[in-house]
C-alpha cells in the first residue's frame, strides 16, 4: 500500500499521528478543487456554489460520524475549532474547567489564555496509570467536579500518550450537572468507528487530515443544536448577520463559520474522496491489521526496555502507541533515529519522562516496525528479542 501514498521511499515513516499522510488519488482530488477555483474564481466563490459544496461534504462526513449534517461544519484544523468554542465561552472569575494531565500542549495554552481573560481556573486531574479501568478513569474525572465547574475538556485520543479515553460516562455525568462538555478529537476520526452521537459531547472537534486521510487543512466541528447560537467565528465576514439570520440559506451557525472571507477550501472539499478511498480499500480490515501490528511492536519494545505500557489494550489508540524510553535528550534521539536509521518518529517529553510515539498506518509494514525495534536496541544496547 506504500505506493498509494506520496511519502519519501527513503524514510521509514512512523509518524502518521502528527500530520497524517494523504493518498495520491485523494491528493489529486484536492488539486482538482484548487484548479476549479483558479479556472473561474468568481463563479467558484459564489455563495450558493460554496454552500452546495459545503453541504455535500457535510452530508458525506455526517454519515460516517453518526450525526446530522446541519450540526457539522468544516474547519482548517482541530485547534482552530477548539479555539472558536473555548475562547467564546462566557466564564466568570472562579469558574472551573476540569481537564487531565494528558492534553495537547496547544490546548493547554488555549485554556491558559481563556483563564487569563476571564478569571476562570483549570482543575487538572491525574489519569490513573496504567489506564486499565473505565470506572477508575470516570470516578477520577467526576470526582473533580465542584459547584463551580462549568466546562469538562477531554481528549478522545491523547496526543502525548496515545490513550483512548473512555468518554461516554464522564460526558453524561457532566451534562447531567449542566457542565459543558468539549472534546478534543484531533486523532478521533478515522481510527476505527466513531459515533459522535454515542459520545454525546456538546462540542467535538476532529481532524480529517490525520487518520481519515484527507489533505492538510481539513477538520470538523460538531456542536449540539442547543449550543450553536453561542458559537461565533474568530473572523466575522459575509456569513454573519446581526439579527441571527442565515444569508446563504443553511443556518446562522453554518453560514457564519463557513463564510469567513477568501480562503482555499480544497482540502475540505476533498474529504469525500478520502472516504471513498477508505471504502474502496476495505479500511476496516486495514485498521485491524494496523492494530495488531502496533500492539505486537509495543509489546516487543516494552519487553526490551523494561518499561510498562501506559494502558491495557482496550484503552490504547487503535493505530498509535506511546512507549517509555530511558531518560535523555529528546531532540537528539529524534535526529539520531532519522539521520542514522532513516526513521521518522516523534520523541517527546511528558511528565518528566521520555517517550517515543509509534503510528502504524496502512502503508506501514512489519519490516518498518522491525527496523524501529532494531534501532532502539542499537541505541540503548538492548538484547535482541
Amino acid at each position: 500500500m506504500r505506493d498509494l501514498f506520496l511519502l519519501d521511499p527513503e524514510v521509514c515513516f512512523l509518524n502518521h499521528g502528527s500530520y497524517g499522510a494523504c493518498p495520491a488519488e485523494v491528493f489529486a482530488a484536492y488539486q482538482h478543487w484548487q484548479r476549479q477555483l483558479e479556472w473561474q474564481p468568481v463563479a467558484f466563490m459564489a455563495p450558493k456554489h460554496l454552500a452546495a459544496l459545503n453541504r455535500g461534504v457535510r452530508q458525506a462526513l455526517a454519515a460516517e460520524l453518526g450525526v446530522a449534517p446541519e450540526d457539522l461544519v468544516g474547519m482548517v484544523n482541530a485547534t482552530e475549532a477548539l479555539n472558536i468554542v473555548l475562547l467564546g465561552l462566557d466564564l466568570k472569575p472562579g469558574d472551573e474547567i476540569v481537564t487531565t494531565d494528558h492534553e495537547y500542549a496547544a490546548m493547554d495554552k488555549t485554556l491558559a489564555v481563556l483563564c487569563a481573560r476571564t478569571g476562570a481556573r483549570v482543575r487538572q486531574v491525574t489519569v490513573p496509570l496504567p489506564l486499565a479501568s473505565e470506572t477508575a478513569f470516570t470516578d477520577t474525572v467526576v470526582g473533580a467536579f465542584t459547584p463551580r465547574t462549568r466546562v469538562l475538556f477531554l481528549s478522545h485520543i491523547t496526543s502525548p500518550t496515545a490513550l483512548r479515553l473512555p468518554l461516554e460516562r464522564a460526558v453524561a455525568e457532566a451534562r447531567a450537572r449542566g457542565i459543558l462538555t468539549v472534546i478534543d478529537g484531533a486523532h478521533g476520526p478515522g481510527q476505527g468507528a466513531l459515533d459522535l452521537g454515542t459520545i454525546g459531547a456538546d462540542a467535538y472537534a476532529g481532524n480529517c487530515h490525520k487518520w481519515l486521510l484527507a489533505p492538510k487543512g481539513a477538520a470538523l466541528l460538531h456542536v449540539r443544536p442547543e449550543h450553536q447560537a453561542g458559537i461565533l467565528p474568530r473572523v466575522f465576514s459575509h456569513g454573519w448577520e446581526q439579527d441571527g439570520s442565515a444569508p446563504f440559506g443553511d443556518s446562522a451557525f453554518l453560514d457564519r463559520l463557513e463564510f469567513q472571507g477568501t480562503r482555499d477550501r480544497a482540502a475540505w472539499f476533498a474529504v469525500p474522496a478520502a472516504l471513498e478511498f477508505r471504502q474502496a480499500h476495505d479500511w476496516d480490515a486495514v485498521i485491524a491489521g494496523c492494530s495488531a501490528l502496533v500492539t505486537s511492536t509495543a509489546e516487543r519494545i516494552a519487553a526490551l526496555s523494561g518499561y510498562p505500557l501506559l494502558s491495557s489494550v482496550e484503552f490504547r489508540a487503535p493505530q498509535m502507541v506511546t512507549l517509555e524510553l530511558p531518560p535523555g535528550d529528546t531532540a537528539a534521539l529524534h535526529d539520531r533515529l532519522l539521520d542514522e536509521f532513516g526513521i521518522e518518529i516523534p520523541v517527546v517529553d511528558w511528565a518528566g519522562r521520555r517517550f517515543v510515539r509509534l503510528s502504524v498506518q496502512g502503508y506501514t509494514t512489519q519490516a518498518d516496525c522491525d527496523r524501529l525495534v532494531a534501532a532502539l536496541g542499537a541505541v540503548f544496547g538492548w538484547s535482541k528479542d
